[in-house]
């Protein structure tokens, strides 16, 4: 009954207000003993007649009712708003809405209603809610409906959907009848009409909707009954042990229920006469076999139930079926519903693995960022830098140091990557006209000194920005993510990063294929000897090579700080990743670092995808993978050319 009042008030409140010389105060005046001590069944009085009132005054009354907040006067029976000011309450007219003076508690009689009744007015202030003017008060209702997914808002919200003003929130409307209607609608055709509609969405909530049109129960019957709408009947011993299958049986009171051991003890122990049980000594009773002998032997003489042994259980088993039954009883229901859902987890595991491939492929973007630098340092100059990945750092804590100074985030960004990459050029300038050029042909003492130096700039990333990690904030521009469904979804700043990786790549394979420079590294690479004696400085080359590589991986720096916090071992994180990188891709190859990046970063997310609870081993196996393929494949993906490549 309650529904058809809600629905009422729906449609009654939502109406032109006539011209009606009866007022809410005279309305309740009628309903004195329903407003005061209302029940389930009389609150429903009260609506109708508010309802059939139309005046706008009704629903601001219910929300003070449902809110505790309606008292009445002693002296003369009114009934009022009250709002406490410190000790003192203000009664407010319900008709007006102006404050009619004050009074004390002693002069009032409180409406009280209990949990049930304001929840019954709840649900049909939500309804009315739906068609509210202020679009707070009608999202508040569409969320309060997903809330409780009750039968009697299919109504009313379904009316609500056509009026909606706005677009956003029609759309929601739309999609929440469309899921109710799944489940409440009266007809057949409606509900399956409204199941097909929700086959191409995605989302979480709508697959619930599914599931509990399909929920199922375990069933037993001594035959597979014809008025059921069955969802799967179960075999034992594939689908159900026979030992589940016997206690279900139990549990139907159609079989009797296993005598365990520790009730043989007790009816033994019961039944002890002089010496014996069952006409068996007691010395006897040690063995289990002995005691269920002797259990037998009081069973047959009417003493205890009897035993069921194995064979009794089988066939107790085979004389019954074993089932689960949909709670829902139209098979085309469910039917319906399970095509509906088979379709959307399809469609879920297509588009997981592009979202998987999105992540690989923002990974891989940041992996190139990383290690392209130093495939341009390692190539051409053969040297193993392990300070590299302080020079990512040293980008990072550039763009955090900018922020300082220049507020505007996105102003700050565009300084901060010029600046990163001119700080971090000069500083691996610097690195390899002091420590860099005094090592060349000496791996090992090269890769010692790097090592040291990196240490040494992570001390002093400590010193000058202390232990806590710093933030580098992006532009508003880059917050959130771009969705494109309910599964798909790739945040701004991996976009961005993306879009950065890939300038980055037209910028680098320009430099290295139109300018004089990128000929001269290129010459340098190929044969430095050769290059020499056409009039290449390769000292000058490698100075430059190697501060470009600085620079870049500076650049970087600065990316993975929007992406990741700022701390002083942030270089340390990719470091290593950024040497696999390099090694796998081919050495000293633009083209290689960029297969490099993308089979590492792809590799990485397959594995954590089917070892998602432990990172460390997606890491380890990923490890293992590489050091395979470096066996099949020395030179890496992509492989220099000339003489360099024999080197």
């Amino acid at each position: 009954m309650f529904r058809l009042l809600s629905m009422a008030l729906v449609l009654g409140l939502s109406m032109p207000v006539a011209a009606v010389a009866q007022s809410l105060q005279n309305i309740l005046q009628t309903h004195q003993e329903e407003v005061l001590k209302p029940g389930r069944r009389t609150v429903g009085v009260v609506v109708d007649d508010l309802v059939a009132s139309g005046l706008p005054q009704a629903l601001p009354f219910l929300e003070a009712w449902r809110d505790r907040e309606i008292v009445q006067r002693d002296t003369d029976g009114l009934f009022f708003r009250v709002i406490e000011d410190g000790d003192i309450l203000i009664l407010n007219d319900l008709d007006t809405g102006e404050a009619r003076g004050a009074a004390d508690k002693v002069s009032l009689t409180a409406s009280r209603p209990n949990g049930g009744v304001r929840r019954a007015i709840g649900d049909a202030l939500v309804q009315f809610q739906l068609s509210d003017p202020d679009i707070t008060k009608r999202q508040a209702a569409v969320e309060a409906i997903e809330r409780s997914m009750d039968a009697t808002q299919l109504g009313p919200l379904a009316a609500s959907v056509e009026g909606e003003p706005d677009p956003a929130l029609k759309e929601i409307k739309t999609r929440l009848a469309g899921m109710l209607g799944a489940l409440f609608a009266d007809k057949q055709e409606a509900r399956l009409a409204a199941i097909a509609a929700l086959s191409g969405d995605l989302s979480v909530d709508v697959r619930a909707v599914l599931n509990t049109i399909l929920a199922s129960a375990p069933a037993v019957a001594p035959t597979v009954p014809d008025d059921v709408n069955i969802a799967q009947l179960l075999i034992v011993g594939t689908d159900i042990s026979a030992t589940e299958a016997y206690a279900r049986l139990v549990s139907a009171d159609l079989a009797p229920a296993l005598i365990t051991k520790p009730e043989i003890r007790e009816a033994l122990v019961a039944n002890i006469v002089d010496g014996t049980v069952g006409e068996v000594a007691l010395a006897t009773l040690n063995t289990d076999a002995t005691r269920a002998l002797a259990y037998d032997m009081l069973s047959a003489n009417g003493l205890v139930p009897p035993r069921v042994d194995a064979t009794a259980q089988a066939e107790a088993i085979a004389a019954h079926s074993f089932l689960l039954q949909y709670a829902e009883p139209d098979t085309a229901i469910t039917d319906a519903a399970r095509s509906a859902l088979t379709e959307i987890e399809t469609s879920v595991a297509f588009n997981q693995s592009i979202d998987l491939g999105l992540d690989a492929l923002s990974l891989a973007s940041i992996y190139f960022l990383a290690a392209i630098g130093l495939a341009i340092t390692f190539g051409v100059m053969g040297v193993i830098n392990m300070a590299h990945g302080e020079f990512i750092m040293m980008g990072a804590y550039t763009g955090f140091v900018v922020q300082q100074f220049v507020p505007d985030y996105t102003l700050s960004i565009i300084i901060a990557l010029p600046l990163a990459f001119a700080v971090t050029f000069g500083a691996g300038v610097l690195m390899e006209r002091t420590v860099i050029r005094h090592l060349y042909h000496r791996p090992l003492e090269t890769l010692l000194a790097t090592f040291g130096i990196s240490i040494a700039l992570q001390q002093l990333a400590k010193n000058i920005f202390g232990t806590q990690a710093r933030p580098l904030t992006s532009p508003d521009w880059l917050g959130g993510a771009l969705v494109f469904n309910d599964v798909v979804a790739i945040s701004y700043i991996r976009v961005a990063i993306f879009v950065l990786a890939l300038m980055f790549l037209g910028l680098i394979l320009f430099v290295l294929k139109r300018t004089r420079l990128g000929l001269e590294v290129r010459a340098v690479t190929q044969n430095p000897g050769m290059a020499a004696s056409m009039g290449i400085n390769p000292d000058r080359i490698n100075m430059l090579t190697f501060g470009l590589g600085s620079g870049i991986a500076g650049i970087a720096g600065v990316a993975i700080g929007l992406y990741a916090k700022v701390t002083s071992e942030m270089g340390a994180d990719y470091i290593v990743q950024s040497f696999m990188t390099v090694v796998v891709g081919g050495v000293g190859n633009v083209w290689g670092t960029l297969a490099g990046a993308s089979l590492i970063g792809f590799l990485q997310k397959g594995i954590e995808w089917l070892n998602p609870s432990n990172t460390l081993a997606a890491q380890t196996y990923m490890i293992l993978f590489i050091i395979l393929f470096i066996q099949f494949r020395p030179k890496g993906i992509v492989a220099l050319k000339g003489r360099a490549a024999a080197d």
